[in-house]
């Protein structure tokens, strides 16, 4: 707002009442909206690192109060954590490789005027975004093909997304000029040689928002492995999360070590706080290097030129 006002003067404009009446409510909802968003965000995490006793009688308002790092403690000594930890990263890792390269195969097919039977493959993607298996034929299906139980069952039923394939023929049939195809075609280049030299080299920034999505939804993803796991040890850390902050499930081991400290009761709820701010934290500690993408993201289909 104030650069907007050193614009105007600069320009010779002067601003009238209303101006400042819409400048200052703006600035006002802003504010407020920042706030309904900040505001919890610091209370988990001032919570984590407060003591038992100030947490149970409600003395954190913004800042650590008798800060202890107890609960980060109880954490990192949980196996089951540790363990979520590791299968999550790996459910992320292959999960997003493996919608990027279909992905990008499936968007650059499509977005070929001489590819045979393009319009037919686009509806039937299409009339996947419209209706869906259910979840009963979904199970059948994963239990014939042997995935429960399995990595894979965490990352073949993600991997083709009708939305991300619609993104990257998009992004391609709009962004990168026909010429150049048809230049390297009458150079000798094959349709894989335009897809590795031309379509993937400037795909970049659709290449980063799909997999920037598809890691975000992955990492966030808890049913697919309440469903289709039973074995403990393959569960990501969205279920482990999941079975400590509603189903109350922890190390019993863990809470016995700490019962010097804190009741039972006292360190659960803190131990909830410090896991939440443990799962969050990869995602938080990346989203601001890759927020531009996010927009990017938004905007793609909606501009051309």
């Amino acid at each position: 707002m104030a650069a907007q006002a050193a614009r105007r003067k600069r320009r010779g404009i002067r601003q009238t009442w209303s101006d400042y009446v819409f400048d200052g409510s703006v600035t006002l909802i802003l504010a407020l909206s920042a706030l309904l968003v900040v505001y919890p965000l610091m209370y988990v995490i001032s919570s984590s690192f407060s003591s038992t006793s100030a947490v149970m009688g409600g003395r954190v308002w913004l800042l650590p109060v008798e800060p202890s790092l107890a609960a980060y403690e109880a954490v990192l000594q949980n196996k089951q954590i540790v363990t979520g930890y590791i299968n999550s990263f790996i459910y992320t890792a292959l999960g997003t490789l493996l919608t990027l390269i279909v992905t990008m195969l499936a968007g650059f097919c499509l977005s070929r005027k001489d590819f045979f039977g393009r319009g037919v493959f686009s509806a039937m993607l299409i009339f996947t975004m419209l209706f869906s298996g259910g979840l009963i034929p979904s199970y059948l299906l994963m239990s014939s093909l042997g995935l429960l139980n399995t990595v894979w069952v965490m990352i073949l039923p993600g991997a083709v997304s009708a939305w991300f394939i619609m993104l990257a023929r998009t992004y391609i049939k709009s962004s990168i000029p026909e010429e150049l195809f048809e230049s390297a075609g009458l150079d000798g280049c094959t349709v894989y040689g335009m897809l590795t030299h031309i379509a993937l080299p400037l795909s970049g920034s659709i290449m980063a928002v799909i997999g920037l999505y598809s890691a975000v939804g992955i990492w966030n993803s808890y049913f697919d492995a309440f469903i289709y796991l039973s074995d403990k040890k393959m569960y990501p850390l969205q279920v482990v999360l999941r079975n400590i902050l509603i189903l109350n499930q922890m190390d019993v081991s863990v809470v016995q070590d700490l019962r010097d400290l804190a009741t039972r009761q006292g360190m659960s709820n803190l131990i909830k706080y410090a896991i939440i701010v443990v799962s969050s934290a990869p995602l938080l500690v990346m989203y601001p290097f890759v927020q531009k993408y996010f927009v990017k993201g938004v905007m793609v289909g909606s501009l051309k030129g």
